[in-house]
């Protein structure tokens, strides 16, 4: 959970949507991009989150020096962001497999599907940088349209002290449908990626050139 003041609803959210747009359909073509977008996010909400409802100036200083830390590490870091994004879907994959009986996974069983990502990202970077964005972008974008068009929720959580609760996990609670557009997404856009604009033909074709 995360805070803004509540007039930067708006703004944050179609930060939040344009970046998930751009991580969806072009997540590994502009991979150094999408790390420094999504870096700046979750520096900024978590760098805001320090602060109390009250203090908004230094709540706002606090997201925009976050958000640049977390985009120069995340840029900085190229490989680590792979091995994040492969440590991401592992973490998922343990937490969907458990949620299936209404349990959730015990810590170790989270860490080691975490680590099994990671290790299998950095051996098959281009296919996890293209899932892991295309999902990734999908909820990304999700969270941003919900925010953007007014959800109920996140419009009743602004009225309460004048602050924007940003809530990424569980954006529209009670909304079955959230799940399955995800799902669709993600599918969009990834195939979208390995289709398209992931493609490794045109960079082939320019070393060949270069050679």
């Amino acid at each position: 959970m995360s805070m803004l003041p509540a007039t930067y609803q708006l703004p944050a959210a179609l930060v939040l949507l344009v970046g998930g747009i751009v991580a969806c359909f072009f997540g590994y073509r502009l991979f150094r991009i999408v790390l420094a977008i999504f870096g700046f996010i979750l520096g900024a909400l978590a760098a805001s989150s320090i602060f109390g409802v009250s203090d908004t100036g230094p709540m706002i200083v606090a997201a925009l020096v976050g958000g640049l830390v977390g985009a120069g590490i995340l840029i900085a870091a190229y490989f680590v962001g792979v091995a994040l994004i492969g440590a991401g879907l592992g973490a998922t994959v343990a937490n969907l497999s458990f949620a299936t009986s209404d349990r959730d996974p015990h810590f170790l069983v989270v860490v080691f599907f975490a680590i099994a990502g990671a290790t299998a990202a950095m051996y098959l970077q281009r296919y996890f940088i293209i899932v892991g964005t295309g999902f990734g972008g999908a909820w990304t974008m999700i969270v941003g349209a919900l925010a953007a068009l007014g959800d109920r929720t996140a419009l009743a959580a602004a009225a309460s002290g004048d602050v924007w609760v940003a809530y990424p996990m569980n954006p529209a609670p009670g909304q079955r449908w959230v799940p399955f557009a995800w799902l669709a997404l993600g599918a969009i856009g990834t195939g979208v990626q390995l289709g398209i604009t992931g493609g490794e033909k045109g960079r082939v074709g320019k070393r060949r050139r270069k050679s």
